[in-house]
Order: structure tokens, then sequence, then C-alpha cells
């Protein structure tokens, strides 16, 4: 006689074990993915100064080296995130990191602007698709308990990144030029495609989600529960409601009238917080030069931002994950308006900017990173990457923004004290746009939204 089979709820199980060894791999590795973004954002913005006086070109041309990559960063989480809802988290993300791994490597030997330039924006589309993907990853394996705390924890990888960058720009620059610090960027990646391809699991909501994988979803869920007896089971996973919608593209659905209000919103918060953060990412060694700071003062000031950030992702995380997502995000954004005012104005004063500079990552880094923790948790398992990685396109469009903002605001002659004082605007306009996202009609168990 033929066993009767087991509903199973895939995000259930996950919330009813202990965090188990197989999460903390996926964890290190979707931080290990996250920490080469990092390191590829400081890098070129440490190389910058060295780049110009090797190849004797100004403010404008950087500007267009920089912003490179920010656009491949935008259009490869773009395209990339409704391919990871169709064929998958992992290929999508071993893709990407093999992808920015070779560019970067390749972007080594440029010779001239135009072609860094090229090699730059297709550098960024690997990390544009990898980034969203290892937030659906890792918020898909992490208990709702602990999911904020998670991704946050996660996300850290970047500020780890850009601290890695600076201390390897600081000691490759002098001993081995410029491409140097490139070459390392990109060999480190593709070893770690060759780990990802051979260790990281699918995730199982997806392949729940996608149905026809009974065995190797259970061969996944006893990693994370060895003891449990998962022969003849159903596995399902959080999906949109049946109808229209249900039948939708994930596209389609994240635009749909049940979601396109908190998509929107979540656009214009995103684009505005990285405004703010590539602007001080990408501009912050040239603005200390320009202070009046040596090299090795102001790199050491600008590494305090990332360290911040640090601090930061955990304890919003843990915040998140005990009250609410939504209010915790706009108090940090809120709080940062006035920390990059206060930061402007502490030019004259190192012991002190290099507080506000770590108060400041603290802020402005764990409200940014934490949208993609509370957007995960908007959209259900079908359009969640779609979901996290239109938000994190058009909000790289923002960071775009913010290099270009920057050249042009050290071509007109701003001060340090304007630069940072004009960031408040940004900031209390990402505050508000999370602020009304309110409450929304579909809410998906994989972080606390706004109660």
């Amino acid at each position: 006689m033929k066993q009767a089979s087991r509903t199973i709820d895939v995000q259930s199980f996950i919330d009813a074990e202990r965090f188990s060894p197989c999460q903390w791999l996926v964890l290190a590795f979707c931080f290990l993915v996250v920490a080469a973004d990092g390191y590829d954002t400081a890098a070129i913005g440490f190389i910058a100064p060295s780049l110009a006086h090797e190849w004797g070109i100004g403010r404008g041309e950087l500007g267009v080296v920089m912003s490179a990559a920010l656009a491949g960063l935008s259009l490869g989480a773009i395209f990339a995130g409704p391919v990871a809802d169709r064929i998958g988290r992992k290929t999508v993300l071993v893709a990407a990191v093999t992808c920015f791994g070779g560019w970067t490597l390749i972007a080594a030997h440029a010779q001239t602007v135009g072609t860094l330039t090229v090699l730059r924006f297709l550098t960024g589309l690997g990390l544009g698709a990898a980034m969203p993907t290892t937030i659906t990853m890792m918020s898909e394996y992490a208990p709702s308990r602990l999911r904020s705390l998670a991704v946050n924890a996660m996300y850290c990888g970047f500020s780890g990144g850009l601290v890695a960058g600076g201390a390897a720009s600081a000691w490759l620059i002098p001993h081995f030029g410029w491409r140097s610090v490139l070459t390392a960027g990109g060999i480190a990646p593709l070893i770690l495609a060759v780990l990802l391809l051979a260790l990281l699991p699918e995730s199982a909501q997806f392949l729940a989600v996608r149905a026809g994988a009974p065995e190797r979803i259970a061969r996944i869920l006893k990693r994370i529960a060895p003891r449990q007896s998962l022969e003849h089971c159903v596995f399902v996973a959080p999906m949109a409601s049946a109808g229209k919608e249900g039948k939708a593209s994930a596209l389609a659905l994240i635009l749909s009238a049940g979601y396109r209000r908190r998509t929107f919103l979540l656009w214009l918060s995103c684009f505005m917080g990285l405004v703010i953060y590539y602007l001080m990412t990408n501009w912050m060694p040239t603005l200390f030069r320009e202070a009046g700071f040596s090299v090795e003062r102001g790199a050491l000031l600008a590494s305090l931002f990332p360290l911040g950030g640090l601090l930061g992702n955990l304890v919003a995380g843990w915040l998140m994950d005990r009250f609410n997502a939504n209010r915790t995000i706009v108090v940090a954004y809120l709080l940062a308006a006035v920390l990059v005012i206060v930061v402007g104005r502490g030019v004259d004063h190192p012991e002190f900017l290099g507080i506000s500079l770590f108060l400041c990552g603290t802020l402005v880094t764990s409200a940014a990173t934490s949208m993609s923790t509370y957007a995960a948790g908007l959209y259900p398992t079908e359009a969640r990457t779609t979901g996290v990685a239109w938000m994190q396109g058009i909000g790289r469009i923002g960071g775009m923004a913010g290099a270009f903002i920057g050249a042009g605001l050290l071509g007109l002659g701003w001060s340090f004290g304007d630069v940072f004082g004009l960031l408040a605007v940004p900031a209390l306009l990402a505050a508000g746009a999370v602020f009304a996202i309110a409450k929304p009609r579909h809410a998906y168990p994989m972080a606390r939204v706004a109660e």
C-alpha cells in the first residue's frame, strides 16, 4: 500500500530548526560574494588618484570611470532578478561571480580610459546580478526569528570588503601600482565561483515553488535537520495568491496593483540612500585630500565610514527582528540626515570628524543595506529576487548619480562641508519614502514589516 504524502512548508520547516552548519555555509559564501562587491567599490576610489596621475585625466573622466560599473550594476540587477526567479539562485550567482571576477582581472591590463570604462561596465553587470541573488538566497535559508540579523550580517561583507579594498590599495599601489589592486580583485572571485559551484546548495524555497524536485529538496533540508524523516513528502513555499496576480510573470507581479505602490516607494528610497552612500564612498579620499589631509590620514579617516557600517548592520538587523523593520530604517535615515551635516562641519577637528564619520557610516550603511532585507519580506517567493533586484537596480542609478554629483560639485569648487551638508536632502527623502510604505496589503514571512 502506497504511503500517504506529508506536506511540508519549507519556510516553516526552516523556522522550526536551529541554525545549522549548512546555513552557516550559505551565510559564509554570501558574505564573501558581498565582500567582493565592497572591495571593488573601494578599490576604484583608492586607485583613482594614481590612475588620474598616470594617465593625466581630470575629475570628469574619473567620474565616468567610476559610474561605468554602477551603470552595469543597475542593468545587471534588473536583468538578473527575473532570470534568478526562473532558473535558480545558485546558477545565476555562480555565473555572476565568474563574470565580475573575469572582467576585473582583464581590466587590470587596460591601457586607455575608454577601454577601462567598458571593462568596468562589464564588471558591474556581474556585480549587479550577484548582490540581489545573495540577498534572496540568504533570506530564504534563514529562520524568520533571525532573518534580518542574518542578512545584515551577510551585508557586513560589503563593509569588510571596503576595508580590505582600502588596506590592499594602501599596500599594493606603492609596491606594485594600481593595476595590482584590480588583479587581486579578479583572482579571488574566480576562486570563489569554483567553490560556490561545488558546495553551495540551491534555495529550497525556489525548488518548492518550481515543483518537481522533492528528492533534491529533501536532501537539502536533511542538511539542515539530519534527524528529520522527509520521505514521501510534498514541499511547498509561500506564493502570491491565486488568480490573475498569481499567473503573472515576476516583473508583472511586482508592478501589479497589489504591489505597485510599495515597489515605487522602495525604488525611491533605495535611489536616495545610494546617492549618499556612493558619493561618500567614491569621493571621500579626494575630498580629504582637497581639505588638506595627507593621503595616509585621509585613507584612515575614510576607512572609519565602512567600519561604522559593520556595527550598524548588526544592530539594525537585531532591531528589525525584534521590533519594527519599517521604523528602524526610517529612524536610521533621519539620524543620518543629521550626521552628514555634522561630518561636514567637523573638518577642522580631526578627532571629532573621525567619531562622526564612524557614526555616519553606522547609520547610512545600515539604512541602505537593511532596505534589501525589508524588501525581501514584501514579495512572494516567485518574485522575490526580481523585487529586490529591481529595487537595487534603480538604487544603483542613484549610486551612479552620486558619483557624477560628486564630480560636478568638486568641479564647481564646493567645499567639504557644503558637499556633506547637501546629502541631508536625499536622507530625508529616503526616510519619507520608507515611512509611506506603511503596512502592506500582502506581506510574506521574510522580515517583520510595519505593524
